[in-house]
């Protein structure tokens, strides 16, 4: 060991980013290890690193006795004159053993020992350093496949990330640059192993932080986000300044910051709503685009019943039950749609079939209704010196002949464009004259 160690501890230090300490203790573990091969496990020895000299010295000590009974540890007091003439009963005398002594097994077992110990010291660095990261985004190098998981290069560790971490219908290839959010750091016997993800929802609102500056200054708030990874997902913000809208915040000018997401995400469809803390408003707000009729909660099993308007049903459910289930994942509340139709019959104790039969008479009925009471308004506006045409048009503009008693002549031209001013004016003038208005 006679090369300056100085040079190669600070040398390794920067290489290996591993504390001058560290290197200090493999160094003299690595040394004290030789020694003990050498003189034997029954002596005690001491190793200290001597930066000046650059090298590992090596002390053996013995107490100085009046008689010696273990040579290996005791030292006479007589013997141990001639080495310090100041030597007393009871001292632990230290005496430098030359390295030089060390053979070609010895030098060996002490580079293995400072390798392993670099080697420990490089996995606890990385473990450190990436459990810290937990949560955070990385970027890595798609390395290997093995049995269906991907293993990244980081540059000073490996990730992997596992098949169920994976987006189903993302593809990638060896040398191809690969996002994740990292999910665990395990501390294994052949290295740290990180885990990331692509597929977990934090992946996603993390995304999001990195584009919407709001969002990274606290002014927007990420309450949750649900995915089908690589499909579609829902996330809910909410905003902590009136002046700043979160959806909007979110989605950027011309859709430039959600686009973003997507494009990382593979065309993944994102649903951006608002937060509410009633649970029956986020449970409206998550189910959009579909149009909520009411919601009614039970506490007690945490459920809400979701009644829609007929047409809205396959939109509120959506393909395969997507659109539902997301919403349940996001509000963390059961939740049951049913159409108005079907929510009228089981009120009025009807099975579906006969619910429907009666929605059907019951909207060709009102249809009939409305068309009688059109013609008849119709009819009356004519008999007031309109236009059969006119009285028409102005019936389905809503202008009654009651209407008509507080509607000025702007009023009809703007809406209805078959009547011109004089029209208009001779057709109030009746009206409030016949209903005694001036």
């Amino acid at each position: 060991m006679s090369v300056n160690l100085s040079h190669l501890i600070e040398q390794i230090g920067k290489d290996k980013g591993i504390d001058k300490s560290i290197l200090v203790d493999a160094l003299e573990s690595a040394m004290l290890k030789a020694a003990e091969k050498r003189f034997g496990p029954n002596k005690v020895i001491e190793a200290h690193y001597q930066e000046e000299a650059g090298e590992i010295e090596l002390f053996l000590f013995k107490t100085v006795v009046a008689e010696v009974a273990n040579p290996d540890i005791e030292i006479s007091l007589e013997d141990a004159r001639e080495l310090d003439p100041e030597a007393a009963l009871g001292d632990s005398l230290g005496v430098k053993l030359d390295s030089k002594e060390f053979g070609r097994i010895d030098a060996q077992t002490a580079k293995q020992i400072i390798i392993q110990k670099v080697r420990d010291a490089e996995r606890n660095i990385i473990f450190s350093e990436y459990s810290s990261k937990k949560g955070e985004i990385i970027t890595g190098i798609v390395q290997r496949f093995e049995k269906g998981d991907i293993i990244v290069d980081l540059g000073r560790a490996e990730a992997v990330v596992p098949k169920k971490e994976q987006v189903r219908r993302e593809g990638y290839r060896q040398g191809e640059r690969i996002r994740g959010i990292v999910l665990d750091v395990k501390s294994e016997a052949k290295g740290p192993q990180i885990v990331i993800s692509r597929a977990h929802h934090g992946f996603l609102m993390k995304l999001f932080q990195m584009e919407v500056p709001e969002i990274y200054e606290g002014i927007v708030e990420i309450k949750g986000a649900a995915r089908e990874p690589g499909e579609r997902a829902k996330i809910a913000v909410v905003s902590h300044n009136s002046d700043v809208d979160p959806v909007g915040a979110c989605v950027g000018v011309k859709g430039s910051r959600v686009q973003a997401v997507v494009q990382e995400l593979k065309g993944e469809k994102i649903d951006i709503v608002h937060w509410s803390d009633d649970p029956a408003i986020f449970v409206k707000n998550t189910l959009s685009p579909a149009q909520i009729s009411r919601v009614i909660v039970d506490e007690d099993e945490h459920a809400m019943e979701v009644i829609v308007p007929d047409d809205q049903l396959s939109l509120a459910i959506g393909k395969k039950g997507q659109n539902v289930r997301l919403a349940a994942k996001l509000t963390g509340w059961k939740i049951d749609i049913h159409t108005e139709s079907e929510a009228r019959g089981t009120r009025e104790g009807l099975s579906p079939e006969e619910a429907l039969r009666k929605e059907v008479e019951a909207a060709g009925f009102r249809e009939a209704k409305e068309r009688a009471e059109a013609e008849s308004a119709a009819n009356t506006l004519v008999e007031f010196g309109a236009d059969k045409a006119v009285a028409d048009a102005l019936v389905e503009a809503g202008f009654t002949a009651n209407k008509l008693l507080s509607a000025s002549k702007e009023d009809l031209t703007r809406k209805v464009k078959d009547i011109g001013d004089e029209e208009a004016e001779a057709l109030l003038s009746a009206v409030k004259e016949r209903y005694g208005k001036e």
